[in-house]
């Protein structure tokens, strides 16, 4: 089955983590896409235009690369590079994780073996700075009712690898603008549209989480975030109202505790040491 990865660069990203990102999605693959999709999210300096003219000489006309003449975020950088995936299948790969050998292999399998699923997933490794001290492992729920049940919590899937149909996507309006969470949100839209999803129980990528990403996420515009997330599960009528504000409330408050605290409630609650 032939399927396309989609990622989007920007201006900040270290050459060295991306030129491993696309090592672990092609030269150590058991299985190769069959198109690579990099949408440029703005100029990049020159350092990242050298690692990615060697990947284009070492890939060939299998990674279409796609600049933007500036940066629009996320979001509407994978709107723009959905419209040029040519596959039904698409998987989300971030320019500074590394793939498991085996990962896609696994999630074609999976989508032989579950035909009804849009959208899946599969748990993740999470690593500061070398994925061989990666000791921490970031679990979703592997089968459709319980992650219905966890999205009313939580974002159910781990969106660097995620995989979807693409006209699954764009039916329900693609990537939407919410700040910090827009995968979530694009999840909760495609769960509230009835359709089956899940995620693979096998760990398929390191995630690169240094610098104190988990930590970072506080103040006041998570909390605008929270307030958006909270009025969309109120119009998908995922929860009742009562609840949906007592998670809102739950979740805010995490927002609003000091950063060295917050890092310590994400590695020691929402995360499994390995």
């Amino acid at each position: 089955m032939k399927f396309s990865v989609l990622l989007s660069l920007y201006i900040k990203e270290s050459p060295k983590f991306l030129n491993e990102a696309f090592d672990s999605i092609w030269t150590k693959q058991t299985i190769k896409p069959n198109e690579i999709i990099l949408v440029l999210d703005g100029p990049i300096h020159s350092e990242l235009e050298t690692e990615v003219d060697y990947w284009k000489k070492t890939i060939g006309s299998e990674l279409k690369v796609i600049p933007l003449p500036e940066n629009v975020g996320l979001g509407k950088a994978l709107n723009l590079g959905l419209q040029h995936c040519s596959n039904e299948w698409v998987f989300r790969m971030d320019t500074d994780d590394i793939c498991m050998p085996e990962r896609f292999e696994k999630q074609l399998k999976y989508i032989d073996d579950n035909p009804d699923v849009v959208l899946f997933s599969g748990q993740i490794l999470e690593f500061d700075s070398d994925p061989s001290d990666a000791s921490v492992i970031k679990k979703v729920p592997v089968e459709h009712k319980e992650i219905v049940e966890f999205a009313q919590r939580r974002s159910p899937f781990n969106h660097m690898v995620v995989a979807y149909k693409k006209s699954i996507i764009e039916s329900v309006g693609g990537y939407q603008h919410h700040l910090f969470m827009e995968d979530y949100n694009l999840w909760l839209r495609v769960i509230g549209s009835d359709y089956k999803v899940g995620n693979h129980p096998d760990v398929l990528l390191y995630a690169r989480v240094g610098n104190g990403m988990h930590a970072r996420r506080k103040g006041i515009q998570y909390l605008k975030s929270e307030k958006q997330l909270l009025d969309l599960k109120k119009k998908l009528k995922l929860q009742s109202p009562i609840y949906a504000n007592m998670l809102f409330l739950a979740r805010a408050s995490f927002r609003l505790l000091p950063a060295n605290l917050l890092g310590k409630i994400y590695n020691t609650f929402l995360r499994k040491k390995v």
